[in-house]
């Protein structure tokens, strides 16, 4: 008997037992899968930044410092103001999720491209492919409504001084962080969820050190004109708008500084946003450079780099910022220590 008419007795008896939508829609995967055009994939293979052995082997302690710097600086950061009495305020509050975002935001990242530094095959799992596609999203996105809420905050502290308390209550605060989490997880999703759908036949070799939209789409053999818009809307969307409320009340501040007479009162209302500005400037210029730079020969190798520096440097100056021009961070760090190394000596 022939594989087709077998397969004809297997699907009749298969009909019989199973629903007619579930019967077609096994057909179809079967089908799908079987044709010579489309194959399983269970994996894809990460091209990195080099192929260099010895360039790897460097780029592995490097990358390791930064990921422990990293870490070291915003755990730190999370206990400071977790532990400190005077640094329970919501711009802390806001500046302790932005920590905590930013570990996430690397860890996603960092230790799959540590292995493959080290590693033959430098592969990752269709599984992990998805999820670390889904966090990358969600965590970028979620990062964006955070600066733009810690922009809010510095608003109303600095404009409505008196009515800070009220305006900015533990209710207010956690919705500010509790919307852009919940946001970016569900855009996160959505875009996994589009990406992974599209059929991917051929070459198997991602063009990055993560596995990131576009070029996953360059694997795609299915019509991607879906997700491209759905992934144009988004990007679109998020910047705009998270960078719209951050220049709406940057410009409200300055209007508001400029109005106060004494040199030293604008400059002590300066400071207080200085450390996001930077944050801001460091965060969105490199997503800028990323995507309104003209196309060329080398922008996929560009936005490699230009990746490493949103991906890795962003998370890693973060702590630095916030502590090295806060008085407040300062002083905190110094009880810590203090408190501390008097535990440790008994007294």
């Amino acid at each position: 008997m022939s594989k087709y008419k077998m397969d004809g007795i297997n699907a009749e008896a298969a009909s019989d037992k199973t629903p007619h939508f579930l019967c077609h829609f096994q057909f179809s995967m079967v089908k799908k899968m079987s044709s010579p055009n489309h194959t399983l994939v269970t994996e894809f293979i990460l091209l990195g930044l080099t192929d260099n052995p010895v360039s790897e082997k460097t780029l592995f302690g490097v990358f390791l410092v930064i990921y422990l710097i990293t870490l070291t600086g915003n755990l730190g950061m999370i206990v400071l103001i977790r532990t400190n009495a005077h640094l329970q305020t919501p711009m802390y509050f806001f500046l302790s999720h932005l920590s905590f975002v930013d570990i996430c935001y690397s860890s996603n990242i960092t230790p799959n491209m540590l292995y493959n530094f080290l590693s033959d095959q430098k592969t990752i799992s269709y599984a992990g492919c998805f999820t670390q596609c889904l966090l990358f999203i969600a965590l970028v996105i979620t990062e964006f409504y955070i600066l733009a809420s810690m922009a809010l905050d510095r608003y109303v502290a600095i404009c409505s001084p008196l009515h800070y308390s009220s305006r900015m209550s533990t209710s207010i605060c956690l919705s500010l962080v509790t919307v852009p989490y919940t946001f970016g997880f569900l855009n996160g999703l959505s875009q996994a969820l589009l990406t992974f759908h599209l059929s991917f036949c051929g070459s198997r070799e991602i063009n990055h050190f993560y596995c990131a939209d576009p070029p996953l789409m360059m694997l795609a053999c299915s019509d991607t004109r879906v997700k491209k818009m759905a992934m144009f809307a988004v990007a679109g969307f998020t910047l705009s708008s998270s960078l719209l409320i951050i220049l709406l009340s940057y410009l409200f501040i300055i209007a508001s500084i400029l109005r106060i007479r004494s040199a030293e009162g604008r400059h002590k209302a300066f400071s207080t946003c200085g450390s996001h500005l930077t944050t801001v400037t460091i965060f969105y210029g490199t997503l800028f450079c990323m995507y309104l730079r003209p196309p060329s020969e080398k922008s996929v190798e560009q936005s490699k780099i230009i990746a490493v520096f949103y991906t890795f440097l962003s998370p890693m100056l973060n702590p630095l910022i916030y502590s090295l021009r806060n008085k407040h961070v300062i002083r905190a760090m110094k009880q810590m220590i203090k408190g501390n190394t008097f535990h440790r000596i008994g007294l």
